[in-house]
């Protein structure tokens, strides 16, 4: 046995040896003329795909040319003693070619890249699958597709009178397993993770909605109302709509909507997945004691262009992608209203739901003077993306998103047989901006770098029309931040994730009031820096699924440690059944509060505000829940329980209106 087990690697080891010794067949040639003393008349460009082992030096001459044309089927003619000329029977004097097919439909492969191995020379099969090189190597042929294994040819291959079919076999993917494909309808979906993933171009009907509105469908989930009705005051589990961390392709939004609360930010034609998580978040999400709506609208494979266009009762919106080069794409959407110009019945209906009550409408409901006024509002959004391939493991993402409301209101009445006219008005806007680079290092390891900003503002002007007040406010915010999350696949059943993060996040709030004179601005800024650690544990029979984790947070100004574990279990007890463990303990320094009902003319009242840990304190939260996903037969049972406790919070940040709407109390729900 030994001595077998010798002799096989003595085998391997000739084999590898001799591998390395072939070389192109036109030193192969060189070296017979100078050794026979003959001359061999062919053309490079039919022997230049040859790589051959060299006959041995010891053969004659006859024999040599014999060894030659039995590995290159070259055939060779006297045409005198010293005279050989080297013949191509088969006319192959043609370019190297091949038609890629499916190894199990038979249907050609478009798009496949076919690349001649240490050059720079590739090039892609069309609609019939067919290719062609256009130059002539001894080097291999790598044939790739991103849903199709690899496979490499020799030159030989393809060297044929007719071109050769070539068969790919398909790659199997392992698709992230969920509970529940179909959640209230199609394009929502419950996970493993306990998280939902939502896919608006997807849906079916749901009820109230003309369109895929995703703020609007959020609340369709469990747990997930509006109070007031609205996309900007989103309440998840008891909290409020600034505990939410909005994030649209990891870029942060502190703004969520259009009419103040009527019409999401986001363009429903934009292609897009939403996951959102009540409970048991990855540690990769932090500043939220609430929930995780994590927007995404980016593919990871170039797409051919489209264009969609639409428009309704209240704005037009615009949806294009461009395929730029074959490794790239740019994706432009863009809506604006049109309200300034044409106010529609749908207008009209809006305009009176969101304005009551405000600065805007009571003025034309008093009845002892005749007030006029007039208002012009619109509002637009824009988002850009631009997506590179590099190479076959690098993604490169450019994103950036622009949201704006912007409101004029002029007033007046006559007194006096004199005609006086104030203007008040209130912007509210949003950008963002971010590059990301997605590397795969190898099949196990990878790695996701992100650098982003986000702006919100809101500032607004108030001149009373019953003196000569002048009331200035604004609230601006700037978050930025740097992301590296690293991805090691250990074994099929582990997986290892580590990261850091850092950021940054400015508040300013300013108000001032020219009679009596009153000015107020104030800053704040912190500084964050998180070490995140997460391990995920399946089964080989995907019964166990389940993943524990930890971001450990730093704020330097407070200099202060916040340590923050992370849980979720999946075991499926039978098929249809399954058990849900989830649990979590996260904590958030900005929050939005009202100092007065009538701040920015009493339509965006919420203002942002940083903790001081003090009278402001850090908000809080833990967190847990158990919950069974009973689905068979078309039919889907949920049972969801969960504790939830939240401290920190202020009477500011509640709304209300009551004898607590002036006090500063600390409390927790």
């Amino acid at each position: 046995m030994f001595c077998l087990m010798i002799s096989f690697v003595f085998v391997l080891s000739v084999n590898a040896q001799d591998k390395d010794k072939a070389i192109l067949l036109k030193l192969v040639f060189e070296k017979i003329e100078k050794k026979h003393q003959i001359t061999l008349n062919y053309i490079e460009d039919e022997i230049a795909i040859f790589k051959i082992i060299p006959p041995n030096e010891n053969l004659e001459l006859a024999q040599k040319l014999d060894y030659i044309s039995k590995k290159t089927r070259l055939e060779f003619k006297y045409i005198s003693s010293t005279y050989i000329s080297v013949i191509n029977n088969k006319n192959l004097d043609k370019p190297l070619c091949g038609f890629l097919l499916d190894s199990e439909t038979q249907l050609p492969i478009e798009q496949a890249t076919i690349h001649i191995s240490d050059t720079e020379y590739s090039t892609k099969t069309n609609e019939n699958g067919y290719f062609e090189l256009q130059i002539k190597s001894p080097n291999s042929i790598v044939v790739t597709h991103v849903n199709y294994e690899k496979k490499i040819l020799k030159p030989e291959d393809l060297y044929k009178e007719n071109c050769p079919t070539i068969v790919l076999k398909s790659i199997v993917y392992e698709l992230t397993e969920v509970v529940a494909e179909v959640f209230l309808t199609k394009g929502v979906a419950k996970k493993t993770d306990g998280t939902f993933e939502i896919k608006p171009k997807k849906f079916g009907l749901l009820p109230g909605l003309t369109e895929p509105d995703v703020f609007q469908t959020i609340q369709q989930l469990p747990g997930i109302t509006s109070v007031d009705e609205t996309i900007s005051n989103i309440n998840v589990r008891g909290g409020t709509h600034d505990q939410n961390l909005f994030l649209f392709n990891g870029i942060r939004l502190f703004q969520t909507g259009h009419f103040f609360g009527l019409i999401s930010a986001l363009n429903p034609n934009l292609a897009h997945k939403i996951k959102v998580s009540k409970n048991g978040s990855s540690p990769f999400y932090g500043e939220s004691v609430s929930s995780i709506i994590d927007i995404s609208t980016h593919s990871e494979n170039i797409e051919n262009s489209s264009t969609s266009f639409g428009v309704n009762m209240i704005n037009a919106d615009l949806y294009t992608k461009i395929k730029t080069s074959k490794n790239s794409n740019l994706e432009i959407s863009a809506r604006r209203s049109f309200t300034d110009l044409l106010q529609s019945p749908t207008y009209k209906s809006y305009y009176n739901r969101i304005f009551q009550n405000t600065v805007v409408t009571n003025l034309a409901n008093n009845q002892n003077i005749d007030y006029k006024n007039e208002e012009d509002f619109y509002f637009y959004d824009f988002t850009l993306q631009f997506h590179q391939k590099i190479g076959s493991k690098t993604n490169l993402y450019f994103d950036a998103i622009s949201i704006s409301n912007s409101l004029n209101l002029d007033e007046s009445k006559l007194e006096n047989s004199t005609t006086i006219q104030k203007n008040s008005f209130l912007e509210q806007e949003s950008l963002g901006g971010n590059i990301i680079v997605n590397q795969n290092w190898n099949s196990n390891n990878s790695t996701e770098a992100i650098i982003y900003a986000s702006k919100y503002s809101v500032s607004s002007e108030n001149e009373a029309i019953l003196s000569n007040q002048i009331f200035n406010q604004e609230n601006t915010v700037l978050d930025t931040g740097i992301k590296i999350k690293n991805t090691h696949q250990l074994t099929k059943k582990i997986q290892f994730n580590n990261g850091y993060q850092f950021n940054e996040i400015g508040i300013r709030n300013v108000d001032q009031i020219n009679s009596p004179t009153f000015f107020r601005n104030i800053k704040t800024v912190l500084l964050t820096h998180a070490l995140i650690f997460e391990l995920q544990y399946k089964s080989e029979n995907n019964k166990l699924k389940t993943a524990i984790g930890t971001r450990n947070n730093y704020i330097e100004q407070f200099k202060k440690y916040i340590f923050e574990p992370r849980l979720q279990f999946n075991y499926a007890i039978k098929p249809s059944l399954n058990l849900e463990i989830l649990a979590e303990q996260k904590h958030q320094t900005s929050s939005q509060i009202i100092d007065l009902q009538q701040d920015f003319l009493g339509i965006e009242k919420r203002r942002w505000i940083l903790s001081n840990n003090e009278t402001i304190p850090i908000i809080k939260n833990s967190q847990a829940s158990i919950g069974l996903t009973y689905k068979k037969k078309n039919w889907l049972v949920t049972l969801d329980n969960f504790y939830k406790k939240v401290a920190g919070i202020t009477s500011f940040s509640q709304s209300f209106q009551n004898q607590l709407e002036f006090e500063k109390i600390i409390g927790n729900y």
